[in-house]
């Protein structure tokens, strides 16, 4: 407070005061006995008033007022006048009334604030003067603004279960003014109005109303006011989901077939799978019960019985039946004979002259028969050695002028009138190539026909590699014969992806491998000399599974092991003298892939078989993988095809094939064998009809194989459920130097636009933390669903805390919102340096399998055509090839069988693809047997 001094100018002042009292006295005196004059000033009215305020650290506060009519306004504070000179007083006139405005403003700071003892704050206000007398404005009062650092109550981290109530508390620390409270949620401030999930109270503790998973996050409690904000520390909340049993499983069979076993049935923690902590299921995830089977009772003859009478040709009989005891459940039939005969005379039996005669007559007969057929039999022999001795003698000098394992069109002379051997069923040395296979070379003749192919993006060449083959036998007259070849260009390699290790973020990403301009097929120039083919290595690296081989009359079968994908071609399928060069080819290209509308996922790979354009007279089977869980009434399945030049349109919609389909297809548990006379370009698309569509997804998850640093990364890929995507990780992998930690699963994911959810369980805090700060991770419906996007995961970084952590435990979960689960357990041993025990494990190569003629098929080509033979002819009992169908459970579509020239080696050739691995001739033996069919499994008794 300035001080108060003895001068001239307070003396006027108070000379002032008291002139303005006194002339004030004087007219209330007159006033008693007047009427007031209608021009008397009015007493001071203040326009601007002086409001409160905070010294924040030493800034002084601006206090001001205006009032009118005023000659004079001064500010009093605590209740001293300030100075003068402390006052910045400006005069001006209103426009509106014309009147005279006195506005005052002055400076209060800290010290005079801090000068105040006692409990009273420091208070201001304006005193204004006119003719009239004084007003006083209201008081105003400035404080010393502060914020202390420490919160009296911070919130606490929490875990919850899911959909339950939460409360975090947060108490600021003192300050003046008092603060304002907001909550942050990830560093976002929480708005209660957009998500009414949330509650802020009156105490300013958050209320989350019902936790749900997107609630799992770091909460902050902010407090601010006018000197500075503060942050309590973070609260994580972890929202929680207790493991559920699912529904028991029917019990499974008795284990044993013969008397006492066990049945058993199962059930799986995953109603709901548990996640982020949740407690596992307690109970038991399996029951046994015993059970028992009949044993198999095989029959045992009885007694014979008494001999019969003694017959008129001096024998007599006796009996028995399989009835001590009967065959039952399964078991075996009596053998033998049940009747038994003998002679009952003791060789004295009675015979006239005239039965002796004829004997005699009979035995001449018998001998001259015997004698003939003796000499029949001697000729065949010698001219059958002498005709395999020339031929073998031809194949010999074939390959010896073969590449890869066919011979030359150059047989010897006089074999051209071997045409009624057709394609026997002749075991020839054959090779199986993996993966390696040498184009057939054969020298140009006269007469030699080669069918061009055109040049086309779709259906590429194969490469040519350095191996061996062997083709199919097929005496024919050869001057006719025809190949058909695709040109030497090699394919394009694809463009590598994510060549760098770097380059697979630490978020999901979604890949798609581009596809270089490659070459298409053209016809190979007529050369006199063989063309060289480069040896593997010098090849460029090519990520597309594929297989090659030349095909004849025979037939033959391409399979890609490693991506589940074959290629039947059946004898008959290629006409005679001709030979195809034949491809079959997973295609990883995006450009090849169809045009997805609606809901529609891709459900297989896309397989390319060629080469195109060529002419089949018999289908060939084309077996595919797929990761549909089939259920008609969830899918609507359709098969798709390109072929050369063309669009992909719809050949096939499941259930709804028209009465003669152009195609056939037989649909199964992860696998999709199709039937086509047309070299294309092939995929099963499917388009779900409710919710509770399932699409089999694989989980896999990889790390490094030398890990020098403390960070580690984990990836866990998302893929179709078929092992050409699974190989394709495992090659990208391999080149990446990673390995695959855990084993793959699988997880059925539903049709029900719920996003996929992964997080990282379980590591060992004093070990290892988890640099991801959400703790999970989601991929999006819509980028799983459709199954364009390749190579499809998530990483996440771990960081141990020293070098010699020479271990990882943990648990990744993944969790379909509002689906199932699943969660693989993680132990790896980690190598800081690289040593033979930590190089990638992972196995790569295609798996290429190349068979050619009868060795690429479970029934011998023999039996085969007696088959066909025996059940293409309609039997008016139905005992035909209609029956084999209905056994072997190809009978939805009888009228594509119908339509071919021989409908039971059209099924028979679906039957070879269905067994590839489990082909079981004595499966198809009894079905033949049920049919009353069973000798014609027998080859000997097929005609010559």
């Amino acid at each position: 407070m300035p001080k108060r001094n003895a001068s001239a100018e307070y003396l006027f002042l108070a000379f002032f005061f008291l002139t303005i009292g006194c002339d004030g006295q004087e007219r209330g005196q007159v006033s008693a006995f007047a009427q007031p004059s209608p021009l008397a000033e009015s007493l001071p009215r203040f326009l601007t008033e002086p409001e409160d305020g905070f010294i924040v650290r030493n800034n002084p506060v601006l206090l001001s007022c205006a009032a009118s009519p005023a000659t004079q306004i001064y500010f009093k504070c605590n209740g001293e006048w300030l100075h003068q000179k402390a006052h910045n007083s400006q005069e001006h006139i209103d426009d509106s009334t014309g009147r005279t405005v006195w506005e005052v403003k002055t400076d209060v700071s800290r010290q005079q604030v801090e000068e105040i003892f006692g409990l009273d704050d420091y208070w201001c206000q304006c005193v204004a003067w006119s003719a009239a007398g004084t007003t006083k404005s209201r008081k105003a009062y400035i404080r010393i603004a502060y914020f202390r650092k420490n919160f009296e109550q911070e919130p606490l981290g929490k875990k919850v279960p899911v959909n339950r109530e939460l409360q975090l508390h947060c108490r600021p620390p003192n300050a003046v003014p008092p603060p304002q409270v907001k909550w942050l949620k990830n560093d976002i401030v929480i708005d209660p109005a957009k998500d009414p999930n949330f509650y802020i109270t009156v105490e300013h503790n958050l209320i989350i109303k019902q936790a749900r998973f997107e609630d799992m996050a770091n909460y902050t409690c902010l407090a601010k006011n006018v000197v500075a904000s503060r942050r309590s520390s973070t609260a994580l909340v972890i929202v929680y989901v207790d493991g559920g049993w699912s529904q028991w499983t029917e019990w499974s069979e008795c284990s044993s077939k013969c008397a006492r076993g066990l049945q058993k049935r199962t059930r799986a923690c995953s109603n709901p799978t548990p996640l982020n902590g949740g407690t596992f299921c307690t109970g038991e995830a399996i029951q046994k019960i015993a059970c028992t089977t009949p044993c198999p009772v095989d029959g045992s003859w009885g007694e014979w019985s008494k001999w019969s009478a003694c017959g008129p040709e001096c024998t007599h009989w006796r009996s028995r039946e399989c009835s001590y005891p009967s065959p039952g459940n399964g078991g075996k039939d009596c053998s033998d004979s049940p009747l038994q005969s003998q002679n009952c005379t003791k060789g004295l039996c009675m015979k006239t002259s005239e039965t002796r005669d004829e004997i005699a007559l009979y035995a001449g007969v018998a001998v001259a028969l015997v004698v003939a057929v003796g000499i029949v039999l001697a000729a065949a022999v010698v001219l059958y050695k002498r005709r395999r001795h020339e031929y073998g003698s031809d194949i010999l000098d074939a390959t010896s002028a073969m590449t890869g394992g066919f011979g030359p069109a150059n047989l010897k002379a006089g074999r051209h009138d071997n045409s009624h051997l057709l394609c026997m069923a002749v075991q020839p040395d054959l090779t199986a190539s993996a993966g390696q296979f040498h184009g057939a070379s054969f020298p140009p003749r006269e007469g030699l026909q080669k069918i061009a192919m055109t040049q086309s993006p779709l259906l590429e060449s194969m490469p040519l590699t350095h191996g061996k083959a062997c083709a199919s036998v097929c005496m024919s007259s050869m001057d006719s014969a025809t190949t058909v070849e695709f040109g030497q260009n090699h394919p394009p390699a694809l463009a590598s992806v994510d060549s760098e290790p770097g380059s697979l973020s630490h978020n999901f990403r979604c890949h798609s491998i581009p596809h270089r301009p490659g070459m298409g097929f053209a016809a190979m120039p007529e050369k006199k000399e063989k063309t060289a083919v480069p040896p593997l290595g010098a090849l460029p690296y090519d990520r597309r599974p594929s297989a090659y081989g030349t095909f004849g009359c025979m037939g033959g079968r391409l399979v890609i092991a490693n991506a589940g994908v074959s290629l039947l071609v059946p004898p008959g399928a290629i006409p005679q003298g001709q030979f195809y060069k034949m491809y079959l080819m997973v295609s990883h290209d995006d450009a090849l892939r169809p045009v997805l509308e609606g809901d529609q996922t891709l459900l297989s790979p896309v397989v390319v078989f060629g080469p195109p354009n060529v002419p089949l007279l018999t289908p060939v089977v084309v077996s595919v993988p797929h990761c549909a869980e089939l259920c008609s009434e969830d899918w609507l399945l359709s098969m798709q095809r390109q072929e050369t030049g063309g669009d992909w349109e719809e050949m096939l919609r499941y259930r709804e094939e028209p009465p003669f389909p152009p195609c056939y297809w037989q649909l199964g548990n992860g696998v999709c064998h199709l039937m086509t006379e047309t070299p294309a370009a092939y995929a099963l698309l499917g388009e779900p009809l409710s919710p509770a569509a399932v699409k089999l997804l694989r989980l896999a998850a990889f790390g490094p194989s030398v890990c020098p640093s403390l960070e580690y990364s984990l990836r866990i890929y998302c893929l179709p459920d078929d092992d050409d995507s699974l190989e394709e990780v495992v090659e990208l992998e391999k080149r990446l130097g990673g390995r695959l930690v855990v084993e793959s699963k699988t997880l059925r994911f539903k049709a029900n636009a719920g996003d996929l959810r992964l997080s990282v369980h379980n590591t060992p805090n004093t070990l290892w933390t988890n640099k991801l700060q959400d703790r999970f991770q989601d991929i999006p419906f819509g980028h799983i669903w459709p199954g364009t996007q390749r190579l499809l995961h998530c990483m996440f970084t771990l960081e141990r805390n020293a070098l010699s952590t020479a271990e990882l435990s943990c648990k990744l979960c993944v969790q379909q919102l509002e689906g199932e689960g699943q969660i693989l357990h993680v132990q790896t041993l980690l190598h800081n340096v690289c040593s033979p025990l930590s190089g990638s494990s992972l196995q790569g190569g295609a798996g290429v399998l190349t068979l050619v003629g009868p060795a690429a098929f479970k029934l011998p080509y023999a039996i085969r055509q007696k088959l066909c033979g025996s059940l293409d002819v309609q039997s008016p009992h139905g005992h035909d090839w209609r029956l084999l169908a209905h056994k072997l459970g190809v009978h939805r579509c009888m009228e594509y069988f119908q339509s071919k020239p021989s409908p039971t080696g059209t099924i028979l050739d679906l039957w070879e693809a269905q067994h590839l691995e489990d082909g079981d001739l004595d499966l198809l033996a009894t079905v033949l047997e049920e049919m009353g069919r069973r000798e014609d499994m027998n080859p000997q008794t097929t005609e010559t």
